[in-house]
């Protein structure tokens, strides 16, 4: 029986190994994904944005952090990260009963995962874009707060001297809404309102009602 197996187990001396079909290679793109996220290099080391990402359980805050740096690298944003920041414990101690049990208590706690990606050297409007994606394709149980900074130029200052110039332009029709005006001169207007035509007319019981206005 020995004999036999070993011979049964024994490749065809029929087939050749030129014969054999090559194994066909996964692409690249597949392969990628069980490597490491490729990441860009900044040029000038400037942060542009910081994604903090949050879950209650870790293995989806890893996937979706992957996912992230895989979609800066392919939208040309320099990324870094995942961060570890620190974990945000809370704890609620609740009784454990209304009842007979009311004097005993049961504590919950809840531990919060972070982790943070921050761009450098990217550009505002492909930030936006990368967050909206983000945001279009985002994973259940995590969360997600971003902060971006902009950079204008010099003469921010003149801008806003005109925009405060044009805002109170806007605002010069509406200066009499509100008490806008001094307590002195409320008792005239009070006067003048009581002894107008139409307040007369309407302090007048008999006088008809459709010739009030």
């Amino acid at each position: 029986m020995v004999g036999l197996c070993a011979v049964d187990c024994q490749e065809d001396p029929g087939i050749r190994d030129g014969d054999k079909e090559p194994s066909l290679r996964n692409p690249r793109s597949l392969q990628a994904i069980h490597l490491k996220p490729l990441k860009r290099e900044a040029q000038f080391g400037i942060p542009s944005c910081d994604l903090q990402l949050r879950s209650f359980s870790l293995q989806p805050l890893q996937f979706f952090s992957d996912f992230a740096l895989r979609a800066a690298y392919f939208l040309g944003l320099p990324a870094s990260g995942p961060i570890t920041l620190p974990r945000i414990t809370e704890r609620w101690t609740v009784p454990r009963s209304h009842f007979i049990f009311k004097k005993s208590q049961e504590n919950f706690e809840r531990v919060t995962l972070r982790r943070m990606i921050q761009i450098k050297d990217g550009n505002p409007e492909t930030i936006q874009l990368w967050l909206a994606y983000l945001r279009k394709h985002q994973f259940y149980g995590v969360g997600m707060k971003a902060n971006m900074w902009e950079f204008g130029t010099t003469e921010m200052s003149k801008s806003l001297e005109e925009i405060e110039a044009k805002s109170l332009e806007s605002a010069a029709p509406w200066s009499h809404l509100g008490q806008t005006k001094s307590i002195g001169d409320s008792d005239k207007v009070v006067a003048d309102i009581l002894n107008s035509r139409r307040v007369k007319k309407a302090a007048d019981y008999n006088y008809p009602i459709h010739e009030i206005s």
